[in-house]
């Protein structure tokens, strides 16, 4: 790898890592914003706004047969990861459906075999066994404590973080180098059609309280429009493996912004999870690095 584009892989990571941060703060955000609308509803009014900003960025390149083809792919995958995680919040708390969103980091590897037949680095599959093991301290159940196994919605989160490592891994190959708006706007849309599809078959309700409202403007705008088409950037400058690692870390920008606001504490189950989870993100990015110098140098000798 040459130094640009070993600049290009980092600047990619950093983005990763600032919208992992913001997704994180979202767990909190669309949990309250659930007590004034159902799923559904408040899926299609997200990801119209979203559609909207993008679409006036984008223009005539929403309808580039490309951008339709691969978009209209990528928005299945993205509407059953969205879908799946916002109903799972219903029934659990944000914390856990962040730790359990995580576990596509654990999938990623095994659709990149599945789909594409090509093994990753070693080191990112350390950081992925790193960041799993992390994933599991957080999430598996207190010895005698009632109420701690997987409910439905831990069940539903972890059936969106299925879908959600299909999209990290069909993004990498489809995401193009330049106009990454369109290809986003063409996802966005197709999850605001399947949302509004599915209004019909569920209870509806919609109460427009300034916490709702804002919800929707901000998850719509910069969760979605922004923060996908930063992910749709990045990934085009990374694999997928790292950022599966990256994306990890989001349960613990969640956790640190519920103990924030105080809605729970941190004990030493949560800290040895966050910190094996940091630990495989670290081994997966310097250790690729490290381990492509010490092939070239093998080759070398």
């Amino acid at each position: 790898m040459g130094g640009a584009e070993r600049a290009q892989r980092l600047q990619a990571d950093g983005a990763l890592i600032l919208i992992t941060l913001f997704w994180g703060i979202t767990f909190v955000v669309v949990k309250s914003a659930l007590g004034y609308g159902d799923p559904f509803s408040f899926l299609t009014l997200r990801f119209c706004v979203g559609a909207l900003v993008l679409s006036a960025l984008a223009g005539r390149q929403v309808l580039l047969p490309r951008n339709l083809r691969h978009g209209g792919l990528l928005a299945l995958f993205l509407f059953g990861g969205f879908a799946l995680q916002t109903l799972g919040l219903k029934d659990t708390t944000p914390s856990r459906a962040a730790f359990i969103t995580g576990m596509s980091v654990v999938f990623v590897p095994l659709m990149t075999m599945l789909l594409f037949k090509r093994v990753p680095k070693p080191t990112s599959l350390l950081g992925v066994v790193l960041a799993a093991v992390g994933l599991y301290f957080l999430t598996r159940p207190e010895a005698g404590a009632e109420g701690q196994g997987f409910a439905r919605g831990d069940l539903l989160s972890l059936g969106g973080a299925v879908s959600y490592a299909c999209h990290i891994t069909l993004t990498e190959r489809y995401a193009p180098k330049e106009g990454v708006t369109g290809l986003v706007a063409v996802q966005l849309w197709g999850v605001a059609l399947l949302s509004a599809l599915c209004l019909p078959f569920v209870e509806r309700r919609v109460e427009w309280t300034p916490s709702f409202v804002g919800a929707v403007l901000v998850c719509g705008v910069v969760a979605s429009a922004v923060a996908i088409s930063v992910q749709t950037w990045g990934q085009a400058r990374t694999t997928a493996v790292r950022a599966a690692v990256i994306y990890s870390m989001e349960p613990v920008f969640a956790s640190v912004y519920s103990v924030a606001l105080g809605y729970e504490v941190l004990g030493p189950r949560e800290w040895t999870g966050g910190s094996l989870i940091l630990l495989g993100v670290l081994v997966s990015d310097v250790g690729a690095a490290a381990w492509g110098w010490w092939r070239a140098r093998a080759g070398a000798a």
